[in-house]
């Protein structure tokens, strides 16, 4: 033999390196093998390099167990890893141990390749080895049954991870499994089964997605999923026509439907399966948005809700985790609205499979953000399915943050009255003690606060007892919303609250924080009960000069202010309050706040409240009228462009015009002036085709001025106190007289300030909608 001859190989491992599989419990030891020839002197001759990985996984590992002992086992064990090594492999291991799985990880449990078993009858006692692979691929060429235990024996290799990329150097395998599949997919279904079982594998991990569609294996999975539901569509028809024929007393016909049924339920089983493992291909192909939205074009989503028909908890739990990730896009979303798939899926609320529960639930909770499907869970029954759910520790919080957003919806907030939804949130408040309470239960009890209804069931027993004593000791923001939001509702409910008053006015200080004294004003100006003695109340707690003080622009937060005016507002509707408000010095101070916020809409209207209530009593609306300027400044808010303000600002205006002749005809003449200018701006807008037409009507119909246009009019002519003549022997003015009820002139007049006083009239102005003269009374408008 010549020397140069090589004479044996030389194997050398580099460069260990340790990681957490990011999955499963498992440690991946990464390596580079060195392999080398060496010639008869050793010398080297050949040398080649390759990385490899291998993975470790932990079966035993759970939170009970010792990493120290497991770590140095895995050294021991595992040759790869060196024993300077030991503390890191401990500290991964303590790693995983107390990693949480997250919510996506948990949803793809049930789609490892490990997981699924065979169905009964695919099952082989023969042990496939990867130096075998040729033999299987031949397989593949021969009959079904071959063509079967080849695909069977293949799928076992690629079940073990370790295997994959030896299987893709060997592009003979793939391609010979994806051409028996594309050929005869229809001819049996275990083959069908077991060769997506093997691409599913590979589709496992995302480095292999390309090789999966390369062989379009997600496009013939789809055309599968479409196939077997319509075989499906024709076993149940089937079936029907049978059962409909054996109703008789025929025993054939009944045995025949016994026989069929029994074969039905033989293939539904296998066709589960198939769906299922088909189903998880496409999910994990789905990881690459593009794909997904093939996916959805082709009507994956209807595909999906229909499946959701079926028993089969596997099945069911695979087909809710791929809506659940479709359900985050928009388009996929109106596709479940269309398809009805909450009605489905309330059918699995509540359900004894612990995964496939929390799973819908996720999805429900996704879906719940839609106000349309917010109505379809309402309507499928899902308040006492989810209230009862509440108990189970692992469902609640998703449960109730299902809730929350349905109670958003003002409609259905009742519905929860009639459940055992409310005891057990009360419960679960009590529970917490002094421990910070959860938000999803804290909002969801805000909201259901909000109805009377509800309000009613909380303050049962010892209810608003125990909250008001929680928010108090803790000053809880939040629990004190549910307060305010309870002390809103008339009825029962209200007078429970004369008990707590002087604990609400006691936190209504200085040394509080502002978000908390919002919450206890709040409360306070809900208060409309006719037994509360405001004025004690205020002198007893020293509150006026609190208020007083925090009138004044910049003085605290906006919402602080404004909670302040409102709590004003409230007070003063008791005489005694009004007076002691009114020598305090505080209604020049909402005049200044008034000048400071008149951009404000709810400032400006809320002050403007104030005063309607303090010109109710004779105190007050003397201080009002004599001392303010408060009616000039109603009488400027008279036509503010909000509907609310012109309300109230008209309604406390014409108190005003009643007790004060003075204010009272600047009133009129200002309401006369903007009615009158408001009827000269229609008639200078009126079109000219209307040139002729009738357009000036009493209330029985008839003509006041003729039928032709006032405008041209010779002897008429305009000025800001109205429609004055160019003839003083001729006056349009009329009055009318209230006991006869006919119109008769006034004589000459350039104002309604000129019209007799000794005669009860109405001036008539023209309504801006309507080409028709309005009456507007001289007492109010």
């Amino acid at each position: 033999m010549d020397t140069g001859d090589p004479r044996f190989l030389k194997r050398r491992v580099r460069g260990c390196s340790l990681d957490v599989h990011p999955t499963e419990k498992a440690l991946v030891v990464q390596y580079e093998v060195e392999a080398t020839v060496l010639g008869a002197l050793g010398d080297p001759m050949v040398g080649e390099r390759k990385e490899c990985q291998k993975i470790i996984r932990l079966k035993s590992l759970n939170p009970n167990t010792d990493t120290a002992l497991l770590a140095q086992k895995v050294v021991e064990e595992c040759r790869l890893i060196h024993p300077s090594k030991l503390q890191e492999v401990e500290q991964l291991l303590f790693y995983l141990q107390n990693r949480k799985q997250s919510n996506d990880n948990q949803g793809k449990k049930c789609i490892a390749s490990r997981d699924f078993k065979p169905y009964q009858g695919l099952e082989l006692e023969e042990e496939a080895s990867i130096t075998n692979i040729e033999e299987y691929v031949e397989l593949l060429y021969e009959d079904i049954q071959e063509k079967i235990r080849g695909a069977t024996l293949i799928l076992q290799l690629a079940r073990n991870p370790d295997n994959l990329e030896e299987l893709i150097q060997n592009q003979t395998v793939l391609g010979a499994l994806a051409r028996v599949l594309r050929e005869e997919w229809k001819q049996s279904v275990d083959l069908a089964t077991t060769i997506v079982y093997v691409f599913f594998c590979f589709s496992s991990f995302s480095q292999f997605h390309v090789l999966v569609t390369h062989f379009k294996i997600g496009a013939l999975c789809m055309n599968i999923i479409e196939h077997e539901l319509k075989r499906y569509d024709l076993w149940q028809d089937e079936l029907q026509k049978k059962k409909k024929a054996c109703s008789s007393e025929n025993q054939n016909l009944k045995k025949e439907h016994e026989r069929s049924f029994r074969k039905y339920q033989s293939l539904l089983i296998k066709q589960e399966q198939l769906l299922r493992v088909s189903l998880c291909l496409l999910l994990n192909l789905a990881e690459d948005t593009r794909t997904e939205l093939k996916m959805r074009n082709k009507d994956i989503v209807h595909m999906l809700v229909k499946i959701l028909d079926r028993e089969d908890k596997e099945l069911l739990l695979v087909v809710v985790s791929f809506l659940k990730k479709l359900s985050i896009f928009l388009e996929n979303k109106n596709d479940m609205a269309e398809a009805f798939a909450v009605g489905k899926l309330a059918q699995l609320v509540p359900c004894e499979h612990h995964e496939l529960l929390s799973t819908t639930l996720r999805l429900l909770l996704n879906l719940s953000f839609d106000t349309s499907l917010r109505s379809q869970m309402v309507q499928a029954g899902l308040i006492p399915q989810l209230s009862s759910l509440l108990a189970d520790e692992g469902q609640r919080q998703l449960s109730m943050c299902i809730l929350y957003h349905i109670s958003m919806d003002d409609r259905f907030k009742s519905m929860f009255a009639d459940t055992d939804c409310i005891p057990q949130l009360m419960k679960m408040l009590f529970d917490c003690g002094e421990e910070k309470i959860d938000v999803e239960l804290i909002s969801l009890c805000i909201n259901l606060a909000a109805n009377q209804s509800n309000a009613q069931v909380i303050c049962e027993g010892a209810g608003l007892k125990m909250l008001m004593k929680r928010a108090i000791k803790l000053k809880d923001v939040l629990v004190m919303k549910i307060i305010r939001n309870l002390s809103q509702h008339n009825g029962p409910t209200k007078s429970l609250f004369l008990d707590h008053v002087g604990d609400l006015a006691a936190q209504i200080s200085e040394g509080e924080a502002e978000e908390f004294v919002i919450e206890c004003l709040g409360t306070l100006s809900n208060l409309t009960i006719a037994d509360l003695d405001w004025a004690l109340l205020l002198t007893e707690y020293h509150l006026v000069p609190y208020l007083k003080d925090r009138l004044k622009a910049g003085s605290a937060e906006d919402d602080l202010i404004l909670e302040v005016v409102i709590m004003i507002g409230t007070v003063s509707m008791d005489d005694p309050c009004a007076a002691l408000l009114a020598k305090s010095g505080i209604i020049p101070a909402l005049i200044q706040l008034l000048n400071a916020k008149q951009e404000d809409d709810e400032f400006v209207c809320q002050i403007v409240y104030v005063f309607y209530q303090m010109v109710f009593h004779k105190a007050t609306r003397d201080v009002i009228i004599k001392d303010t300027q408060a009616p000039a400044y109603l009488i400027d808010l008279m036509h503010d462009n909000n509907a609310e303000i012109r309300r109230v600002c008209d309604n406390t205006l014409d108190i005003i015009a009643e007790h004060d002749d003075d204010w009272g005809k600047k009133i009129q003449t200002e309401k006369f002036r903007w009615f009158n200018a408001q009827w000269l701006e229609m008639v200078e807008h009126r079109q000219m085709d209307d040139v002729g037409e009738p357009f000036l009507y009493d209330e029985d119909g008839e003509y006041i001025i003729g039928s032709t246009d006032i405008l041209e009019r010779p002897h008429l002519f305009y000025s800001a106190d109205g429609i004055i003549s160019a003839d003083p022997a001729f006056n349009p003015e009329f009055y009318m007289d209230i006991q006869s009820g006919e119109l008769e002139p006034c004589g000459y007049m350039r104002s309604a300030d000129q019209i007799p006083a000794e005669r009860p009239i109405s001036v008539y102005g023209l309504h801006s909608d309507q080409h028709l003269f309005y009456n507007y009374t001289t007492a109010s408008r």
